[in-house]
């Protein structure tokens, strides 16, 4: 019963994963403001505080969580 649960939660926590990752933006566009010179924008002084950081926030916690299940898996 419990591995069926884990198989479950890591397929989700899996798909959580892919869309998040799919959703981070590119670093061509950091690179670019760069390479203009334009460092001093709304969004790298409030990065902490942007979707984007959000989602990567998500990202780590999914990861971690995945590799956890995983190791549980494991361990059954």
């Amino acid at each position: 019963m419990y591995y069926n649960v884990l198989v479950a939660l890591e397929i989700i926590v899996g798909i959580i994963i892919i869309v998040s990752v799919l959703l981070q933006p590119s670093k061509a566009d950091a690179l670019s403001g760069l390479i203009q010179g334009k460092s001093e924008t709304f969004f790298s002084k409030n990065k902490g505080r942007t979707k984007e950081a959000a989602i990567r926030n998500v990202t780590i916690v999914a990861s971690i969580a995945f590799a956890v299940i995983t190791l549980a898996l494991n361990l059954i």
